[in-house]
């Protein structure tokens, strides 16, 4: 089965094309370095509105069947970053581990990074990870978050996702 990976854009100024989207490419050119199974990206840029970013989220999640949403953009404190809160609004169950090691890993580099607010959660059978907008911070983030995402998505039933271990090992437990 093809696992399907929403990629959500969120900015106002590459909705209106004022800007290149960096972000969304940065995630698919991630997953297809570090995925090894078959997978579908669906992508999609919308401005910062927090109906646009909501029903994106449902859609990917229960019209597209998509089992990990990864969304950059939008997590930062200013006036019209409101990803996390659409993002809360969306899911059942908040997984706020992913937001506080992806803020520990980014204090290595830059000292704002406490201003960050991205978050996970849950929507039914999926994972929805939140992510700065920044190419290179992407990457770090998905370094440090990667290794729990497919056992996470295997708890909630989700597709089954394969890394390249020489990259990125998933933890999986052991069979007993």
């Amino acid at each position: 089965m093809r696992a399907k990976i929403g990629i959500l854009t969120v900015s106002d100024r590459a909705y209106r094309g004022v800007y290149e989207d960096l972000g969304g490419p940065a995630i698919k050119s991630y997953m297809s370095e570090v995925l090894t199974n078959e997978w579908e990206a669906v992508p999609l840029v919308v401005p910062d509105e927090l109906d646009a970013i909501q029903a994106a989220l449902i859609n990917m999640v229960d019209d597209e069947a998509c089992s990990l949403v990864v969304t950059t953009g939008g997590t930062g404190p200013a006036l019209r970053d409101i990803t996390p809160e659409a993002t809360e609004a969306v899911c059942e169950k908040m997984m706020p581990g992913f937001g506080e090691l992806m803020r520990q890993v980014s204090l290595q580099y830059v000292p704002t990074a406490i201003l960050s607010r991205q978050t996970a959660g849950v929507r039914g059978r999926a994972l929805i990870v939140n992510l700065p907008g920044k190419p290179s911070a992407i990457r770090d983030c998905l370094d440090a978050v990667m290794p729990a995402i497919p056992y996470c998505i295997d708890l909630i039933e989700g597709a089954y996702l394969t890394t390249d271990e020489s990259r990125i090992k998933a933890f999986r437990p052991k069979p007993k």
